[in-house]
């Protein structure tokens, strides 16, 4: 009987470094985390007082979290399946840094958070929030460390990305790194930046997410193979799908005479187009080699 890592297995060297357990199952769990977060943001955008850690305004913002959210599932859960590390590993550095910097952001801004609410479900949700991004960085350097240390070694790269898309991948880096370190370390530039409102909170959040998203995009640009970066092009796809769900929803929110608005809309098809062109592209590559 077939699992679901031996279509990855059957295909890479006996002394590949392979993914631990100890990694994989942080990887599963977190996946699990990040689909329950992204519930009560991109489905319950404008009762985030009720069910979720913070109360996120305007909606766009909780839909555009949402989305990050849903996105990251994709990602983790897709690491997770993978055989060997150098499939998976594209998702771990951006996950620990992500998580790093939110729980930075939790703590700058405590008074936010739903520890008082009057609500039963508010008050849980919000607890469980600083117990997981307390946990889980934890974990997870723990966990990448000891995935270092296991044996094996990197097989050659299979299928090498083409120029425009490494090309596209350090200007898309470059950007999403940009934004998101001057959102975190001053959300007042969101005024003129961002094409909706942020407010301290949600622009730093937005910031942690856009670094998350840049050190991802800069990792699969790195590594340099269709092979080694489709669970992160699965994971542009995603996001940009969502993302764009979320502006169809709330399109009025922004304000499109301002050309930042524009410069976003492009952004979220460029990482849309990347994640669908690696896809292709790499399905391509598997199949002329395995004919």
């Amino acid at each position: 009987m077939s699992t679901p890592l031996s279509s990855g297995a059957r295909a890479v060297p006996a002394d590949a470094q392979k993914v631990t357990a100890g990694m994989r199952w942080m990887l599963l769990a977190a996946g699990v985390l990040v689909f329950l977060a992204g519930v009560p943001l991109f489905i319950g955008t404008e009762q985030t007082d009720r069910y979720f850690a913070w109360t996120v305004r305007p909606p766009i913002t909780a839909a555009f979290l949402g989305a990050a959210y849903w996105a990251s599932c994709v990602l983790e859960l897709g690491a997770a399946r993978q055989a060997t590390w150098v499939r998976a590993r594209v998702a771990v550095p951006a996950v620990l840094i992500f998580t790093c910097l939110t729980l930075l952001v939790t703590l700058i801004n405590l008074d936010r958070f739903h520890f008082l609410s009057p609500l039963l479900i508010a008050r849980l949700v919000t607890w469980a929030w600083l117990a997981i991004y307390v946990a889980v960085p934890l974990m997870l350097g723990v966990l990448l460390v000891r995935q270092i240390r296991a044996p094996g070694a990197d097989p050659p790269r299979a299928a090498r990305s083409p120029g425009w898309m490494r090309a596209t991948g350090w200007l898309q880096a470059a950007v999403l790194l940009m934004a998101g370190s001057l959102l975190l370390t001053d959300p007042g530039v969101a005024s003129w930046m961002w094409p909706w409102m942020l407010t301290a909170l949600t622009g730093r959040a937005t910031g942690a997410w856009l670094i998350g998203l840049g050190v991802g995009v800069l990792h699969a640009s790195i590594e340099n193979d269709l092979d080694r970066a489709r669970v992160g092009f699965a994971t542009f796809v995603a996001m940009g799908v969502l993302q764009l769900i979320a502006l169809a929803r709330y399109r009025e929110a922004l304000q499109w005479a301002r050309p930042v608005s524009w410069i976003y809309a492009l952004v979220v098809l460029s990482i849309l187009g990347v994640g669908l062109a690696g896809l292709l592209l790499g399905n391509r590559s598997r199949s002329i080699r395995h004919y």
